[in-house]
């Protein structure tokens, strides 16, 4: 049976589940410190999520049937609370990603632009569905309409100066843009780091290698027109 849960309560097991999956009392190494800030935000932004819900709703009504290790309650005991909220978050990011290189498909002039877009249309939209398929049923991805970003995403002030542009001045607003959005992504990956799913795995590999070698093609197109 679902139960109704405050946006305090929750915020205080997204709190506890922190500091009890990822710092365990103990000093955080070096080399881990980089991975433990990106999920803390992650925990601040859906917190805020849940906020927004809270203020439209009421409530936020959660399904209690199951809760992993981490402490984060969900019913697909396949994957983890921290590959959960990867995905809740990745989605809204990728759906992004389409979004704008779909208005490249009639705003843009270079051809070289055109086809990138076309390239990150053709990973991304079958990626979403992926980690749809990963989110338990009464989840859903962390962003919505609340107006919350996650990193390298565009504001609200970019993405209504790119869909004016066209031609020239779109081309270098979409690089600079989709620059930013996929290092932004390749950082979010660091979230599945300690991952011992074989899909996960594969697609923290598909993301972080295919943006690498687009945010290289680019950088020369955008030196290019510059």
């Amino acid at each position: 049976m679902a139960k109704a849960v405050t946006v305090q309560q929750r915020q205080r097991e997204l709190a506890a589940t922190a500091s009890k999956s990822y710092c365990g009392g103990a000093v955080v190494p070096h080399h881990e410190q980089k991975r433990v800030t990106m999920i803390r935000k992650i925990l601040a932004v859906t917190a805020m999520v849940l906020a927004s819900t809270m203020a439209i709703t009421g409530c936020v009504t959660v399904n209690n049937s199951g809760t992993d290790h981490g402490g984060m309650m969900h019913s697909n005991s396949e994957f983890t609370s921290a590959e959960v909220m990867f995905a809740q978050m990745m989605i809204p990011h990728h759906e992004q990603a389409v979004l704008i290189s779909t208005w490249a498909e009639t705003r843009a002039s270079n051809l070289e632009v055109k086809d990138i877009a076309q390239e990150i249309k053709q990973e991304q939209g079958p990626e979403i569905e992926q980690m749809k398929a990963w989110l338990p049923n009464e989840y859903e991805p962390g962003m919505g309409d609340h107006g919350m970003q996650m990193n390298g995403m565009l504001d609200a002030n970019q993405l209504e100066e790119l869909k004016a542009a066209s031609g020239r001045d779109f081309d270098r607003l979409f690089l600079e843009g989709m620059i930013a959005h996929h290092r932004g992504a390749i950082e979010m990956t660091s979230m599945l780091a300690n991952s011992a799913n074989g899909e996960v795995i594969a697609l923290r590999k598909a993301i972080i290698d295919s943006q690498s070698a687009e945010i290289n093609h680019m950088s020369v197109l955008l030196t290019s027109l510059n």
